[in-house]
């Protein structure tokens, strides 16, 4: 199988391309990836020479480009995204670009390409902010987006679904909660704070630290969308969560005890506005219909994270001096 991974040089995606590499060593991935801010090739440096592998640096926009991809792959598998709150509250637009007029580009070429299979990689965010007893969000929940990121991923979900039901584009959507773990850009709220205080800095928390999300180990999400895109039925969404709900305080307080700092390294700043106060994800029917359960708890998982940034200083350290965006001129020469 030959499988076009939009945005694989960021924090999912470039997981999911190990993933599947060391899974299927049979399967061909070319990646399409723009390297805005977040796509890092060096989280990619170990399959560079994998001769199944191949890189494509380019605007999931850009129509001409994305056609000529298409064409030649048996799956879309589409990560590329701008999905920083902060940065969607800054700049919309970059976000309607690349989400909305990005998706478009792409389900367009699929569709003229003889309707290639199609997965979107979306987000718990769309469905907007729950009460502290209100049910988790699931497949029916209704859409209410409260931000310009979570806005463009709903329009993304949206035409996703507009494709299928008109023109039979195989497609499927999948809606993950929080992700954590290796190669998560340092601006996020776990690398920020293990790599704030692997610097001996203070670590930011938000408002009064209460709110809460679901946490999803990216090696777990990975094996989901592996499964959905192998054995999911077409034109049907599976939410994917990871059992976790942690506040944002509760999960401060784990990486200062695990990391042998005090209270004295938080520092409380303003909130952001329209700060959803609680995400949670029902994946019941992910379990039911594919059989999928998220594997590592997040105790486990926390401890992983922090031991492999701690392995990976150079990694963390030339994101945050910002010498990795020199990294694809070193390996591929000037764009």
């Amino acid at each position: 199988m030959k499988l076009l991974i939009t945005g694989g040089a960021g924090f999912i995606g470039s997981n999911f391309i190990h993933y599947i590499l060391k899974k299927y060593p049979d399967y061909q991935i070319v990646n399409l990836d723009l390297l805005t801010y977040a796509g890092n090739l060096e989280n990619l440096k170990d399959v560079e020479s994998n001769p199944n592998y191949k890189f494509a640096k380019g605007d999931i926009a850009d129509a001409k480009l994305v056609t000529e991809l298409v064409r030649d792959v048996d799956i879309v598998v589409h990560f590329a995204a701008e999905s920083h709150v902060d940065r969607s509250i800054m700049d919309a637009e970059s976000f309607i670009h690349t989400n909305v007029i990005g998706t478009h580009t792409l389900l367009e070429a699929a569709r003229s390409n003889g309707n290639i299979r199609f997965h979107h990689v979306s987000t718990d965010e769309v469905f907007g902010s729950l009460g502290p007893n209100d049910p988790s969000f699931d497949e029916k929940t209704p859409y209410d987006p409260r931000s310009p990121y979570s806005a463009s991923k709903a329009a993304s979900d949206h035409l996703v679904r507009a494709y299928y039901h008109t023109y039979n584009l195989p497609v499927t959507i999948s809606n993950c909660s929080n992700n954590y773990g290796p190669y998560h850009f340092p601006e996020k709220l776990i690398p920020l704070f293990v790599t704030n205080l692997l610097e001996g800095k203070k670590v930011p928390l938000y408002g009064d630290g209460l709110n809460v999300r679901d946490w999803l180990y990216v090696e777990d999400h990975c094996a989901a969308i592996d499964l959905i895109i192998h054995s999911g039925k077409i034109g049907e969404t599976y939410c994917i969560g990871g059992n976790a709900e942690k506040t944002n305080k509760e999960i401060t307080y784990k990486i200062l005890e695990l990391m042998g700092k005090g209270e004295s390294s938080i520092e409380f700043v303003k909130d952001r506005p329209g700060h959803d106060k609680r995400y949670a994800i029902d994946f019941s029917k992910i379990k039911r219909e594919l059989g999928w359960n998220p594997k590592v708890s997040f105790e486990e998982g926390i401890e992983k994270t922090i031991e492999w940034y701690e392995n990976n200083e150079a990694w963390w350290k030339n994101i945050k001096s910002g010498d990795y965006k020199n990294y694809y001129e070193k390996q591929y020469g000037k764009s």
